[in-house]
């Protein structure tokens, strides 16, 4: 038994959980995008809204899904955003393509129904622009369209497509790792591309927010030294950060368990390092947002490349499996993300259906929730809250250095509330929590099973999910709260 105390700093808060840290990212990718959020009118036995999944768009708006970037990744730089207006029948069928997947893509999901998709669950549109096979004309002609309120011909095509007041889309994305599938640009050639595009950008639409492509570090480095006194053209950048070494998806061991934690706590060490690029290049003159907008598990039966690469499923679709494990890796990201809130300007879980770590599931008619899925839902006091710093004051330490308990909290409106991770694998926790000055009783959410491995299906759907938990008061302004290996809680104060 792991004995723990932790504590709540709340004289010290680290700064506002911006709703952007808890976005997601709809890829036009295998399954996730067609068949998994959209059937158009396909529907077959599955109820549709608007030609989207009845159920998907249930579970997304529960989850909830305050940001959605579309519709790339690396589709981006192949997307013509015309082919996706106008009536469906007229739509052209082209080759879709991303990570060297090739698909069929008649268009029928495109601005206009994306961005209902948006308004129907309460999500920020955040669209990536084409740079690898567009100009900087095509891009500024489709923020006009989005955007302008003038009547020009955009504006009027837009109202004649169902739209007459303008979406007033803020996020745009010039390109999207143009390092490599974007492009293959070299760092100063595309820092220049940049500038031109964001240039142009400017005039169509000043208040839009832009979204330069980074990369590592001494890309960014690079990248930011070139752009030099045009930074005040750049409100973010953009970083990417997947998790490779964590063994199989659901036959891993014990030291491929800790190895997949380590990672998602090290994304907090690459956020802190592009911060201080960004100081470095800026002086501290120019607030420069990091936009983490690919962030999670890529397992290797979802992947041709990197660690154990004799495990992929051929054909790759990008799905792969999504346990318990995959959850708690989530979740320790997000501590991060919270410390981080002050830099750190958004962030987009890779994907949102179907696709990689995603916290929803289709298969037909059946729908399902994921690990992944609970663990973010368990965050969703914290989404717009004030963040406070979680002391580790006694406990003991994995082989990474990491507590093996650890937690994050924030304050808001609705009271306390603190997320606390049981991250080793075979022993459960007694922790001590203390909150000075608090009082009253303190219950919420667990998650947790009796196996890492353990995930949801169509077949067993409720296989890992939320319990009830309470803590027990533990002394003035402390309580106690007894946790299973490898588990997530959520628990809020409730004033006494």
């Amino acid at each position: 038994m792991l004995d723990t105390t932790l504590a709540i700093q709340t004289e010290t808060p680290l700064g506002m959980i911006s709703p952007r840290l808890y976005g997601h990212f709809a890829e036009h990718l295998g399954r996730c995008c067609y068949d998994g959020m959209w059937l158009g009118n396909r529907s077959g036995d599955v109820p549709l809204q608007n030609g989207f999944r009845a159920d998907v768009l249930a579970a997304l708006r529960a989850l909830p899904v305050p940001l959605l970037r579309w519709p790339g990744g690396c589709y981006a730089d192949h997307y013509h955003w015309r082919d996706g207006i106008g009536p469906a029948a007229e739509r052209p069928v082209r080759l879709g393509m991303s990570c060297g997947l090739q698909v069929e893509d008649d268009n029928s999901l495109g601005t206009h129904e994306f961005l209902w998709l948006c308004a129907q669950i309460g999500a920020e549109p955040y669209l990536a622009g084409n740079v690898g096979s567009g100009t900087p004309q095509e891009l500024c002609d489709w923020m006009e369209y989005c955007n302008t309120a003038v009547r020009t011909t955009l504006g009027r095509m837009r109202a004649a497509n169902g739209a007459p007041e303008p979406f007033g889309v803020r996020l745009w994305g010039v390109g999207n790792e143009n390092w490599g599938c974007g492009g293959n640009y070299d760092a100063a050639s595309y820092a220049r591309e940049y500038v031109r595009y964001a240039t142009m950008l400017r005039h169509v639409d000043p208040s839009a927010e832009l979204v330069v492509c980074g990369y590592d570090d001494s890309w960014n480095a690079a990248l930011l030294t070139t752009i030099g006194r045009h930074i005040a053209m750049v409100d973010h950048i953009s970083i990417h950060c997947y998790w490779v070494n964590g063994g199989p998806e659901t036959e891993f061991g014990e030291a491929e368990y800790y190895a997949l934690l380590a990672e998602a706590h090290a994304t907090e060490a690459f956020v802190e390092r592009t911060a201080a690029i960004l100081h470095d290049a800026t002086g501290g003159l120019r607030r420069v947002g990091i936009a983490l907008d690919e962030w999670g598990v890529w397992h290797p039966e979802a992947r041709t490349w990197g660690p154990s690469t004799s495990l992929p499923r051929m054909p790759v679709t990008y799905e792969q499996a999504n346990t318990l494990r995959d959850g708690l890796a989530a979740a320790v990201a997000l501590e991060g993300f919270h410390r981080q809130c002050g830099v750190l300007s958004m962030a987009n879980l890779a994907q949102v259906v179907n696709v990689l770590q995603a916290p929803v599931m289709t298969d037909g008619a059946a729908m399902w929730l994921t690990p992944t899925y609970h663990a973010l839902r368990l965050h969703a006091p914290h989404i717009g809250a004030t963040a406070l710093p979680v002391a580790v004051e006694h406990g003991t330490s994995l082989d990474d250095g990491a507590s093996a308990v650890s937690a994050c909290a924030s304050r808001s409106a609705a009271g306390l509330a603190v997320t606390l991770i049981n991250r080793h694998y075979s022993q459960p926790a007694s922790v001590r929590l203390r909150c000075g000055g608090a009082s009253g009783d303190m219950a919420g959410l667990l998650l947790a099973s009796a196996s890492p491995r353990d995930g949801n299906s169509a077949a067993a759907p409720d296989r890992v999910a939320p319990a009830p938990i309470s803590a027990t008061p533990d002394g003035a302004g402390a309580w106690r709260v007894e946790l299973p290996p490898h588990s997530l809680a959520t628990l809020a104060l409730t004033a006494g």
